[in-house]
């Protein structure tokens, strides 16, 4: 079977297409009017195109992110075209492979309706073929933006292979209804809704939490997980270190090459600590140039090696801005709980000392703050037992 025979145009397909981007269109209103801000990714879209993909002949699978992305674009979020225009080719491109597979192993694509054991296999089989295509190919653009960013944060983690999952299934169920009654849509159309608006939920909420320009948690979602830690760390016992980052000499960075570049530091200083720190630490941007960390279980030689240890990797990161590189260093002061403080505002303040004093010595340091011993009390002091 070739391809030219793929691409017979028949006008089942023709309105099948219709009716699944008609399904899409109305999820995508129904986003817009929940709201969609900047970094919200998972859409549950794939419920549509991989129908497209699965159903009719690849030429089909090209078109149906085009005219999805196009829709996104008007009704609920203009963005640079750019990444509207990669995110078509990407879908598009895993979208018509997967096609292409499953057409070359199944002669009736529509025999899916008759819930036959072989065309169903072979249909999951190109739907996680189709998932990892995608996610492949937008994981070596998002590392090619940003080589400094770890594998991991372009890739896997649980929640998105549960998501991924999720769409799989949805796909090869509403192609099964397709197959069995176009009709079928209809009913196919509200959970798929619902389980969008519900996905969007979390992910507003997951929004609401970060910083747009790093990703890390806010000042106040990354205080509320700080303040748990710190409680269970005084009910167990056990040892916890704060961090506060500076970047040195930001400002010098904001004026000679711009705020835009600026940011770019940001998220480059973000990237490194996330990649050289714990999934169980907490992290977050405080404000400016500041960033705050928490480490739960970790005493104070542990903290101090792993500011000295954040310290040499920025150092030696480069940010690329034209024909030059842009470096910059960072002090740090270390604080532990029991020793210099029993609660946050305590642990904040005795760090930022630290910090303090790690700029007047000159900065690109690490800084812990003196203990005080208890004072000795005076022979004659009467409270002397």
């Amino acid at each position: 079977m070739t391809l030219s025979v793929f691409t017979v145009f028949q006008w089942r397909d023709a309105l099948t297409f219709a009716a699944l981007m008609g399904c899409g269109a109305v999820c995508i209103e129904a986003s817009r009017r929940l709201g969609m801000p900047a970094g919200v990714s998972r859409d549950l879209l794939s419920a549509w195109w991989l129908p497209v993909a699965l159903l009719l002949p690849p030429v089909y699978a090209l078109f149906a992110p085009i005219v999805l992305q196009i829709l996104l674009q008007v009704r609920v979020r203009a963005t640079v075209v750019y990444r509207r225009v990669f995110s078509s080719a990407a879908i598009g491109l895993a979208g018509c492979t997967a096609s292409i597979v499953f057409h070359g192993l199944v002669e009736d694509p529509w025999a899916l309706s008759r819930g036959s054991g072989p065309p169903i296999l072979f249909a999951v089989l190109a739907a996680v073929l189709f998932s990892l295509l995608n996610i492949a190919l937008i994981a070596i653009a998002a590392h090619t933006a940003n080589p400094d960013s770890a594998w991991r944060e372009v890739l896997w983690d649980r929640e998105s292979v549960m998501l991924d999952v999720v769409e799989l299934c949805l796909g090869v169920i509403v192609s099964i209804g397709c197959g069995l009654n176009l009709g079928l849509l209809i009913l196919t159309l509200p959970p798929v809704v619902l389980l969008q608006r519900s996905l969007l939920h979390a992910q507003l909420q997951a929004a609401a939490r970060t910083d747009a320009k790093t990703g890390l948690l806010n000042a106040a979602a990354w205080q509320r997980e700080a303040d748990t830690e710190i409680v269970r760390a005084r009910r167990t016992g056990d040892t916890l270190a704060l961090l506060i980052i500076d970047i040195d000499h930001f400002k010098r960075v904001n004026d000679a090459h711009g705020h835009l570049v600026g940011d770019q530091v940001l998220v480059g200083v973000a990237s490194m600590l996330r990649s050289q720190l714990r999934d169980y630490d907490v992290v977050g941007r405080f404000g400016g140039e500041e960033f705050v960390v928490l480490l739960p279980g970790a005493d104070i030689d542990e903290a101090r090696r792993v500011a000295e240890r954040l310290r040499v990797r920025i150092g030696h990161m480069a940010i690329p801005v034209d024909d030059t590189l842009v470096r910059v260093t960072i002090s740090a002061g270390v604080a532990l709980m029991s020793v210099h403080g029993d609660d946050l505002i305590d642990l904040l303040a005795a760090a930022d000392l630290a910090l303090y004093r790690a700029k007047e010595l000159g900065r690109d340091r690490v800084c812990i703050p003196a203990v005080q011993p208890p004072p000795h009390p005076l022979p004659n002091d009467p409270s002397t037992p």
